[in-house]
């Protein structure tokens, strides 16, 4: 048995034109997000790179605050003599301008590289006689105007005037309830160069006595010092916890910018 075949239908020429160029653009589509790959030299062209300073600006109210700020520090040979210390946080403040955590003076001369948030934790040493208030100040510049600042601190000695000492963050009920700006007794502002942070540091007595004298950080642990400052150690509290601080700043920044497994 034979079966008779169906007579296929005529193309008709416009079908067959608009099916040619469907086919021209597909293939142009996909050429070109090839070139892009080529160009780009993987597929993830249009991600932005990250960077500790691209990381740096969201870091500040995605990392945990035990991240920051860690509960407990550590400073081997942070004291007079290389004694070893450990501060205990008491007490952290909520995040917030650099209008309510600075000092006014301190507040202008950081404008030029913006403030897009400050944060602060004060902390105590081991016999609960001292207390610290340390704090980052997360700006919005980029690297050449962080570096422009850090030299101009450098240069201009800002480091060492009392106008610009930070502000102390004293908490309720706890040692540091009377670590007021009149108990202020040494101080230190690093102005990093690799991130967009400041880092400072301000440290006292705890038992709310005011301080007549209060001497940088710096010059507070220079040899010979006689300052009360100097002689109660101060000077190393304040250096020794910016510097535990800026530490597990780089650390978790580092972490961060990892790729993923």
């Amino acid at each position: 048995m034979t079966t008779r075949l169906r007579p296929a239908p005529a193309r008709h020429p416009l079908r067959t034109a608009a099916a040619v160029v469907c086919a021209v653009l597909g293939l142009g589509l996909i050429g070109g997000a090839v070139t892009g790959s080529w160009l780009t030299g993987d597929s993830t062209a249009h991600t932005a790179a990250r960077t500790p300073y691209t990381e740096a600006r969201a870091f500040w109210h995605s990392a945990p605050v035990d991240t920051l700020f860690p509960r407990t520090l550590k400073g081997e040979e942070a004291g007079p003599g290389g004694a070893d210390r450990v501060w205990t946080r008491v007490a952290v403040a909520p995040d917030g301008t650099c209008a309510t955590a600075l000092d006014p003076h301190l507040v202008t001369t950081l404008q030029p590289v913006g403030c897009a948030r400050a944060l602060r934790a004060t902390y105590t040493d081991a016999t609960a006689s001292h207390v610290t208030t340390v704090g980052m100040v997360f700006a919005e510049a980029d690297a050449t105007a962080m570096r422009a600042l850090g030299s101009r601190f450098a240069t201009e000695g800002l480091t060492e005037r009392t106008d610009l000492m930070p502000r102390a963050f004293p908490a309720t009920g706890t040692v540091a309830a009377r670590f007021g700006d009149p108990q202020r007794a040494s101080w230190t502002v690093k102005v990093l160069t690799d991130v967009p942070v400041v880092v400072y540091a301000v440290s006292g007595f705890a038992d709310g006595r005011t301080v007549v004298d209060p001497q940088p950080a710096e010059k507070a642990r220079g040899k010979g010092a006689t300052s009360a400052p100097a002689q109660a150690g101060l000077g190393h509290e304040a250096e020794g916890l910016a510097d535990g601080v800026e530490s597990t700043l780089r650390a978790s920044l580092g972490a961060a910018l990892e790729p993923p497994e």
